[in-house]
C-alpha cells in the first residue's frame, strides 16, 4: 500500500511539475558538470523565478 502511494506522490509531482527543481538539478550533475567552464546550479529560487518567467511572459494564445 505504501508503495502504491509513494508512487501515486510521484506521478502527481511529474504532472504538476513540482519536481521542476530536482529534474533540473539531476540534470546539471549529469551534463554540466563534466565541463571546466560550467556554470554553478540555480538556486531554487532563482530556477523557479526563470521558470515561471519562461511559462507566463510573452502572449500564450492560439490565434
Amino acid at each position: 500500500m505504501l508503495k502504491t502511494i509513494k508512487h501515486f506522490w510521484h506521478i502527481l509531482r511529474q504532472l504538476t511539475g513540482d519536481d521542476a527543481y530536482e529534474v533540473y538539478l539531476k540534470h546539471h550533475v549529469e551534463f554540466h558538470q563534466a565541463t571546466v567552464d560550467a556554470p554553478p546550479a540555480l538556486s531554487r529560487k532563482a530556477f523557479f523565478k526563470l521558470w515561471q518567467e519562461g511559462k507566463w511572459k510573452g502572449i500564450k494564445r492560439c490565434c
